[in-house]
């Protein structure tokens, strides 16, 4: 998992750590948090799935704090998006919607898996990669003069003992890795996807 978190997770995109930065237009940083929201911000989502169909008691545990710590992150998704104000006018939109909605759509089936081990990797890479999503998310909020929450998803070490102590299972572990790819490869289409917007804007 952390060579597959080095290799694929968000934090090697181009255009989210150009966002990270901080010197992006403000356009671009209310274009990102609507399309984290369109894929994060329902309720339920890839945590919660992930929980309900959870059979081990570790699994479980974890499952459940991350989901109750996601349901507060989903809250400050929605405030950073209520606070940018609308999407900002981009050629070739509706195109985006439609690939933003498939990428929602492939993370709800991966989420509802019934191969043991899958969704749980899903949700898994989506705790990791989030820690990076939410250096962007501060930005954009303290750009907009929100206040900051404290990132209350269980902590790094504890996500690594969950996936030690599940990995163990050779299926269960080569699951849990596909789950976790998926995840990946999904946000690294969606800052692609953000990444051409942006470039469509400038040309416009």
């Amino acid at each position: 998992m952390g060579s597959l978190v080095a290799s694929d997770g968000s934090a090697n995109h181009f255009y989210l750590r150009r966002m990270a930065a901080g010197d992006q237009p403000l356009r671009d940083l209310a274009d990102a948090a609507h399309y984290i929201c369109l894929l994060h911000g329902r309720h339920p989502g890839v945590i919660d799935h992930a929980r309900n169909g959870a059979r081990d008691s570790l699994e479980r545990e974890w499952l459940e704090a991350a989901a109750e710590a996601f349901a507060g992150e989903r809250g400050f998704l929605a405030r950073i998006v209520a606070a940018a104000g609308p999407l900002p006018s981009t050629p070739g939109h509706d195109r985006s919607e439609a690939v933003a909605h498939a990428q929602r759509h492939a993370l709800d089936m991966l989420s509802r898996s019934d191969r043991a081990g899958c969704a749980t990797g899903a949700a898994l890479a989506l705790a990791i990669d989030w820690a990076t999503i939410r250096q962007f998310l501060n930005i954009a909020a303290g750009r907009l003069g929100l206040d900051i929450p404290r990132l209350e998803l269980p902590l790094p070490e504890e996500t690594v003992s969950v996936v030690d102590a599940l990995a163990r299972q050779g299926a269960m572990e080569r699951a849990m890795l596909f789950g976790a790819q998926q995840v990946f490869a999904q946000h690294r289409g969606l800052w692609d996807l953000l990444e051409a917007r942006g470039s469509a804007r400038e040309r416009a």
